[in-house]
């Protein structure tokens, strides 16, 4: 089957998926999460073949951190359907009803985007996360992944074909695209595909936004940052820099810039150091930094770097201003921190910091949609659309007004032998 079969069978599929009860869709994720814990052993035998393929390639190792695909990651995947289970289905939820007038009645329903076109990265795990987040919100979904994951993949999307085709859901809701001629050929597909989420470089998001009629969303770059401020407990930054940046490296959400205000700069950061030091991690500093602990030097291409690996970039800063413009002219918009005992700057720094997501002496690693409770995520979005932040069940929906009356015409209103009472029922 070509891709534009695939995709024409994903449309079709799309229409039924979104009629499906939460019942059906629950159904489904239940026999998916037990078929993959019955093919663990064949899951971990296909990723051996991609981790093998990947080393003799010399593939980057943040890269194959990502690819590694064993027992404790299907576990966790399991857990996430788990946790996707247990959430309220929000199709067909009223979002707004109003009396437009007697017995005319406004409602917006919550309703699935569609088909869902996502090219990713070579995270097995994403496969199942965007998958069972797709189905749980009525989407259809086709699937690229990296070549280096291409046997996992392929077990992965049968396994999740097969569960839920016998449970009952529609054929074709799901398919998985191989080919880099398949990419090509999805941007093309603006009848047919609603929306496309990459997840990848710089330059390939701006690839897909620039060569696609079909709406983008997605992130490329997590440059990551945590401001230490003068009025922050050592201790607790300390604790919170470093789980920021070591806990996993090689993820959008880990730290990769940190500012400290230059009051708190020579008691914290030896002991940050100190810190880092134990997992080995390489600190670059402008000059400042390099004036309190033993540092390499940072440049301008450093406050610009995803490092996705054990290397920290360190400036020192005179005031909170200037690391909220630090942070608002090199930063992606994915994730930034504030440590500090003072809300009254932590509120101001959520509030000036312009990020999907922004927090309050806590890890940047929090950024994360199963952390927020959201299931899963298909991605963490960093553009200002209608999502934003990790993007779980309801970034993955629209809505559509219905209008239920009883033989009400315009043509009343227009003459003025009626009138609108426009009474907000419920609100949103």
């Amino acid at each position: 089957m070509n891709s534009y079969e695939a995709a024409q069978n994903a449309r079709k599929a799309a229409i039924q998926l979104a009629a499906i009860d939460s019942n059906k869709k629950n159904e489904a994720l239940k026999a998916i999460a037990a078929a993959l814990e019955e093919n663990k052993y064949e899951i971990e035998k296909a990723n051996t073949v991609d981790l093998e393929n990947s080393q003799k390639e010399q593939v980057a190792m943040p890269l194959l951190k990502r690819l590694k695909f064993d027992e404790v990651k299907i576990k966790d995947v399991v857990q996430g359907i788990q946790s996707l289970i247990g959430l309220e289905d929000p199709v067909g939820k009223v979002q707004i009803k109003t009396e437009l007038d007697t017995d005319l009645i406004l409602t917006r329903v919550a309703s699935p985007i569609g088909v869902i076109g996502v090219i990713f990265e070579s995270r097995p795990d994403a496969l199942i996360q965007i998958s069972t987040l797709c189905l749980k919100s009525g989407n259809a979904v086709l699937l690229k992944g990296g070549s280096e994951a291409k046997e996992t993949n392929k077990i992965l999307y049968q396994i999740i074909k097969n569960a839920t085709e016998k449970v009952g859901i529609p054929e074709g809701w799901i398919a998985l695209m191989e080919t880099r001629q398949d990419v090509n050929d999805i941007l093309k597909m603006d009848k047919l595909i609603d929306l496309l989420i990459p997840r990848g470089s710089n330059e390939f998001v701006s690839y897909i936004m620039k060569n696609s009629n079909i709406p983008v969303m997605g992130h490329a770059d997590g440059i990551c940052h945590t401001y230490v401020d003068q009025e922050a407990d050592c201790d607790l930054a300390v604790k919170v820099v470093t789980d920021s940046k070591v806990q996993y490296v090689a993820v959008c959400n880990a730290l990769e810039t940190l500012l400290v205000h230059k009051d708190i700069a020579p008691v914290f950061l030896p002991k940050l150091k100190a810190s880092l030091d134990e997992h080995k991690v390489i600190l670059k500093g402008c000059a400042q930094t390099r004036k309190i602990i033993s540092v390499q030097k940072a440049d301008e291409t450093d406050w610009e770097t995803e490092y996705l690996d054990y290397i920290l970039s360190v400036k020192v800063v005179d005031s909170l201003q200037e690391a909220i413009d630090h942070i608002n002219k090199y930063g992606s918009g994915h994730t930034d921190c504030i440590v500090t005992k003072n809300e009254e700057k932590a509120n101001a720094f959520m509030m000036l910091v312009d990020s999907g997501n922004v927090f309050h002496n806590v890890s940047t690693r929090f950024s994360d949609g199963f952390r927020y409770g959201f299931g899963a995520e298909v991605g963490v979005s960093t553009a200002k659309i209608h999502a934003r932040g990790p993007v779980g069940i309801e970034g993955l929906l629209i809505y559509k007004y219905r209008v239920s009356g009883n033989g009400h015409i315009v043509a009343d209103y227009a003459t003025g032998k009626k009138h609108f009472t426009h009474k907000r029922i419920i609100s949103f």
